[in-house]
């Protein structure tokens, strides 16, 4: 079944060689006033706000109509046989690998979620239905695996070039990390709040106030939402809070006076809390057995 791909943005450039690779007689990038003529399916590329006036476009009988977006639901291509086909990666402006991604997919009808289905397939995308009820959620999960990270590295970046780094020395670190949080998931937290260490993190804050000022707001986040994982992780006997948002009401200050309960050992400072013992991985490839050495 002929394919017309509109849009020829990084997503709808992508999908027309893979698909060409592929060996599917597809056609584009066509405009947005394409009305679907030669085409089996319609495949929409475009950004979320013009996918109905996209839709409107086709006037072609008996075309299969789908859109990419991850948030949008099937309720946007108007009375058409739509489906939905959202690859859950980012593609770059030099190109895409589709192979193995996970690919979010929907159909109106059985016929419409095949097509949808069958040229994940044809991609080498891993399809997986999401219920329309889910779209938004599904769409905000990865918004922040993947937009939020870039902000929270360029984060980082910002504060370790006051010590005159780039961020070049940073992607070794944040690499691990998050191939470590693949593998064995919120376990892979360490670092002074994981800890308990509110010595240490009382520092950061400090230099942060100080270095960069507009990011205390987002430090502040991270170590309450941290605080909370570790918890539940129960990755330190105890993880006290050693920054809690203004609505909390408690301040650095009230934390600092309350350290007649912190536990002091030998080699850790006052507000460290002691670790649970540990055992030694079986297997030595087991990503935690390395995890003591992150920061």
């Amino acid at each position: 079944m002929p394919v017309a791909i509109v849009g020829a943005g990084r997503l709808g450039t992508a999908l027309l060689g893979a698909l060409r690779e592929a060996g599917v007689p597809v056609s584009g990038p066509h405009g947005r006033g394409f009305d679907g003529t030669g085409a089996g399916v319609v495949l929409l590329c475009v950004p979320d706000d013009a996918i109905a006036a996209a839709a409107d476009a086709v006037t072609a009988p008996g075309v299969l109509l789908g859109h990419c977006s991850g948030a949008s639901r099937l309720d946007v291509l108007g009375d058409h046989e739509g489906f939905s086909l959202h690859p859950l990666m980012t593609v770059t402006r030099d190109g895409a690998d589709f192979r193995g991604v996970t690919a979010a997919v929907a159909g109106r009808t059985p016929r419409a979620l095949a097509a949808a289905s069958t040229l994940a397939g044809l991609l080498g995308l891993r399809a997986v239905q999401v219920a329309e009820s889910d779209r938004a959620a599904y769409h905000a999960a990865a918004a922040i695996a993947s937009n939020f990270l870039i902000t929270l590295q360029d984060a980082a970046a910002e504060l370790i070039a006051t010590a005159g780094l780039d961020r070049g020395v940073l992607m070794p670190l944040a690499r691990a990390a998050l191939d470590n949080w693949g593998k064995v998931g919120p376990a892979a937290l360490t670092g002074p709040v994981a800890r308990g260490d509110t010595r240490t993190v009382d520092l950061h804050r400090d230099t942060v106030t100080q270095r960069t000022p507009d990011l205390l707001g987002l430090f502040d986040a991270l170590v309450a939402a941290t605080e909370r994982l570790a918890r539940r992780t129960a990755t330190a006997v105890e993880v006290r809070p050693a920054v809690r948002d203004s609505t909390l009401g408690e301040t650095v200050s009230e934390i600092r006076g309350s350290g007649d309960d912190l536990v002091q050992e030998p080699g850790r400072g006052p507000g460290s809390m002691p670790l649970p013992p540990r055992t030694a991985p079986s297997d030595p490839h087991d990503p935690r057995a390395s995890e003591s050495a992150s920061p």
